[in-house]
Formats: C-alpha cells, structure tokens, sequence
C-alpha cells in the first residue's frame, strides 16, 4: 500500500470523513479521521484487502476484546470499505477495497518523545514510564494473549485528560498463548521465525524459540537499557549486506552481551529485572508485582537525586497513570522550544572494550540453533 494515496474527504463507514495521513503502522498507513456529526478526530488505520499477510481485522477483534482495560485505545470502527486511491502524482483515481479500523487518536510515541528529549529521560521519568508498561502488558498476559513486539514506537501517550497515560498499539502480532476454555498452553517449539523488532527481541525468540509471556517482558528490559543508556545498545548500527546477516549479528552480539556489562553504570535492580526474565520457563507465569517492585527500589533509592540534569521528575500514582508535575519532554519544549524530530541513527557502540573476565554472557537454556528466516521489523 506504501504506492496508494488514499483522497482525503472520503466517507468511511457513512460515520468518518477522511483527512490527512500522518504515518505508517506494521502492517498499513494511519489516517486521521473526523466524525461527520460530532466532529471528533480519530486514527484511521488501513490495509489493503489485497494484502499477503492480513492482519489488521484480526488486530480489531483483538483490540474488541481488550476495550475497557487502562492504556487501551477506544475501538470506534473497524470493517471492509471502498475508498478512492490516488497511486501516481495527478494520475487517476481508482476505487479499491481496505480493511479499516478507527480508533482513538493517541499523542506522541516513547520514541518521539526521547528525541525530543535529546535521546535522555531522567531516572524517575523512565521508571514511570516503565511501570505503566508493565502493566500494560500485564493486562495483554492477563487477556490472554502475547505482544511479540515491545518497543518505544508502540507505547503512546494519550492526547488531553489522558496526556499522562501510557497507551500500548499495534496487537497485529500478538498471539493467544493459552486456550481460555482448557487452560492450556501452547506447546514449546524451536522451529519459529522471528517474529517482533529485532532490536528488542528476547535471545530465545532469536533462536527461534516459541514466544511466551516471559519474552514480552524480556523484550521490555531491553527498552528500559535503551532508555536508559541514551538510545544506545550494544547491537546497534552493526553492519551487514542482508538483513538476515543483520539479524543474526544482533543475535550474536546480545547472546555474547553479559547482563552485567548491558547494565553498566546502572541500578543494580536493572540486572535483576533481567536476570529474572531470563529465569523464567516457557510456561511460568510472571511475577509483576516483582518487577514493579525492583521499579519502585529504584525510585525510592534515586528519590532525591537528579540524575540527567532535569529539574522535574514524573511520579507514578496508584493507578499507574503519570503524576502532575512536568515531564521531560515538557520541560525541553518550554526551554528549547524544540520540535520532535526523526529518530537518529546511532553509532555501533565499542563492544570489545565493555567485557571483561569477570563476566560471562547470558547463556539461554535450551535451543542452540542458528537464526532462521524470519517475519521481522527493521532494526
């Protein structure tokens, strides 16, 4: 679809004029959308219905099931429509058929944001932001049902009333993980393609191991070091002539990456939080409160202590929503008057320097095959 323009003005659903596009999901482009009567904007997320992979109907019914749980987009419509596509520069219109589901409009990205922040969110904004995650993906793992693609770009903010609720989207690759009438688990298996954003993948969805909740959360460690160590991992911006040599690189660079050098010059808690995904067996259930636990050690321990230069700090309320006082991001558009910006290409960090004797990678139980071809976003 990333040829077609879909011609602003068009009704969709006999309920949504059509506006302007303003990016791109995994798997469709989003719109913005408005309410013939009431005139409330919504995003608008097609795909066409020629697509090779379908997924956005099933996305749909899974963000059905979900509705009413807290950071969980309001589904207004979803369904098949025709819709007239401009695909060459002045050319002719034709008609052509998309799924569509409208939703909520949401606000800025955890990516867009550290940009905006100069790729650095103080300590107590990050354990905020990292406490609402997990309990996001609690509530997923409570419904039933698995991410598979934990990374900054699919955790927004809300827009007005909800400016400080974390909002996790895009459910195109979640999977059910267990069957709500037996109580059964799906069966472990070493034969799959990566699925998720290789960046943050878990070491045994590298391996091709079955994802179960264990690596949703693995895959959210690795977003809380890359917040945490200014938008730098150590298998970033490696070098390879495919994508799949690139893939297997970051494999090997996170397999070669002990804990204990990924979390240098951070909270200790951090290894922990890591040390207990990779604890976890196939079908455990996890301990969130555990980790929202090392979370809040770590706030309590930092609680006085400004750590990246901001005078302000977020604090996470009962709920998990974000406290009134101003948030990083704030304070960089009140003092620099900054604009969100594309995110940057970062430098591969200097790797045989970070390890020392004292430390021994991660070793994963299990599968040790080789990276298979895989279903995977971009780095």
């Amino acid at each position: 679809m990333s040829d077609a323009r879909l011609v602003p003005g068009c009704v969709i659903g006999g309920l949504w004029t059509l506006g302007r596009r303003i990016g791109n999901g995994s798997f469709g482009e989003i719109y913005i959308g408005r309410d013939i009567e009431t005139g409330r904007e919504a995003a608008m997320k097609f795909e066409s219905c020629k697509a090779k992979h379908p997924q956005l109907a099933y996305e749909a019914k899974l963000l059905r099931r979900l509705q009413g749980g807290e950071g969980i987009a309001q589904l207004y419509y979803s369904g098949v429509v025709e819709v007239m596509v401009c695909r060459v520069v002045n050319g002719p219109l034709t008609k052509e058929c998309f799924t569509v589901m409208v939703t909520e409009l949401l606000g800025p990205s955890l990516e867009d944001l550290f940009c905006l922040c100069d790729r650095s969110f103080s300590l107590h904004t990050l354990l905020s932001l990292m406490e609402q995650m997990l309990r996001r993906i609690e509530f997923l793992h409570r419904n039933l049902f698995i991410h598979r693609d934990i990374k900054p770009e699919n955790f927004l903010l809300g827009r007005n009333e909800k400016s400080k609720v974390l909002y996790m989207i895009d459910f195109g690759l979640a999977k059910r993980y267990q069957d709500p009438r037996t109580g059964e688990h799906i069966p472990y298996r070493e034969d799959k393609s990566l699925t998720g954003t290789a960046r943050y993948a878990s070491i045994n969805a590298h391996l091709g191991i079955e994802q179960s909740r264990r690596d949703d959360l693995e895959a959210a460690g690795y977003v809380m070091l890359y917040f945490a160590r200014n938008g730098m991992l150590p298998w970033q911006g490696l070098k390879a002539s495919k994508k799949q040599e690139k893939y297997s690189l970051i494999m090997e660079r996170k397999l070669a990456t002990p804990v204990e050098v990924l979390c240098q010059d951070q909270p200790r808690e951090f290894i922990q939080y890591l040390r207990y995904c990779h604890s976890l067996r196939f079908t455990d259930e996890p301990d969130y409160p555990h980790l929202r636990r090392l979370l809040q050690l770590v706030r309590m321990q930092h609680r006085t202590t400004a750590t990246s230069g901001h005078s302000s700090a977020l604090t996470a309320t009962s709920a998990g929503a974000l406290a009134d006082s101003p948030a990083d991001w704030n304070c960089a558009r009140t003092t620099t008057g900054k604009k969100i910006r594309k995110r940057e290409k970062t430098d591969v960090v200097p790797f045989a320097s970070l390890l020392s004797k004292d430390h021994s990678p991660y070793r994963p139980r299990g599968s040790t095959q080789q990276l298979r071809g895989s279903a995977v976003r971009e780095e």
